[in-house]
C-alpha cells in the first residue's frame, strides 16, 4: 500500500475513535493565498488540509423555533470544543510521526463582519469532499446537510486526497423562508453577509445570548439521506 494510502486509513482510523463524524483530506495548495496565517512561509510546505466534522444533534436542533437558545449556544460551544480537541490530538499524532501540523481552531473569528478566520474550514471541506457550499453558505453535506461543525489541520504528511463532490442544493430552498435576517436568496453568491452578521449580532445582545449565532439555517438543511 502507498505511504499516503496508508497514513490516510491510519489518520481517519484515529480519528474517528476522537468521535468524528466525517473525514476528508485536501490538497489546499490552491488556496493557501487566501489563509490569514503570518508569515505566508510558515505554511508554504503544509499542502495538505485535514478537515473533520462533528454532527450536531437533531433534538437541540430541531428545538429551535425563531431564535438561538441557550441550549443550543451550549451545544455549539461544546461541539467547538470537542473538535479543538480532536484536531489537536490529530496534529500531535501528525507530530509524532515526524511530520508538521497545524491544527486550525473551529470557531476563533478574526472578522466577524467578514465572518473570516484563519483558515475557511468550508473551502478546505469543499476540496475534501465533504460536501458543498449551499445558498445558506455553510457547508452542505450528504449524510447531515448543514448540522455539522468543522475543523482543520494542515498538513505536510504525505496523504492522499479526496475528490471534491459534483454536487449542489439542487432544488432544495427549505433555508430560505427560515432566515430571520432575509440574508440567503436563490443563488450563494448573493448571500448578504452583512445583514447576517447585524442579525446574530442582535440575538448576542438583545436575547443574551453572549455568542453571534442563529442556528435556524442550519436546522432547516437536514441532508439529502435522510
Amino acid at each position: 500500500m502507498p505511504a499516503e494510502q496508508e497514513n490516510y486509513q491510519k489518520l481517519k482510523a484515529f480519528a474517528l475513535v476522537q468521535g468524528v463524524s466525517l473525514f476528508g483530506v485536501a490538497d489546499i495548495t490552491s488556496i493557501q493565498d487566501t489563509f490569514s496565517i503570518e508569515p505566508k512561509g510558515s505554511i508554504a510546505s503544509l499542502s495538505r488540509g485535514v478537515c473533520v466534522a462533528i454532527r450536531l444533534s437533531d433534538a437541540v436542533l430541531d428545538s429551535l423555533v425563531d431564535r438561538p437558545t441557550l441550549l443550543y449556544k451550549h451545544h455549539y460551544r461544546e461541539a467547538n470544543e470537542l473538535l479543538d480537541t480532536v484536531a489537536f490530538r490529530v496534529a500531535n499524532l501528525i507530530e509524532q510521526w515526524g511530520c508538521r501540523a497545524m491544527p486550525i481552531a473551529a470557531s476563533q473569528i478574526i472578522d466577524w463582519r467578514r465572518q473570516s478566520s484563519h483558515v475557511s474550514h468550508k473551502k478546505v471541506a469543499v476540496l475534501a469532499g465533504l460536501g458543498w457550499l449551499g445558498r445558506n453558505n455553510l457547508l452542505v453535506t450528504p449524510r447531515y446537510g448543514a448540522r455539522i461543525r468543522l475543523v482543520t489541520v494542515l498538513t505536510d504528511l504525505p496523504l492522499k486526497v479526496d475528490e471534491p463532490l459534483q454536487e449542489d442544493c439542487a432544488s432544495c430552498r427549505d433555508c430560505l423562508t427560515v432566515c430571520p435576517a432575509g440574508a440567503i436568496h436563490e443563488k450563494q453568491e448573493e448571500f448578504d453577509h452583512q445583514a447576517c452578521f447585524e442579525q446574530v449580532r442582535h440575538f448576542a445582545k438583545k436575547e443574551n445570548i453572549g455568542y453571534y449565532i442563529c442556528g435556524l439555517c442550519v436546522k432547516a438543511c437536514k441532508g439529502r439521506d435522510r
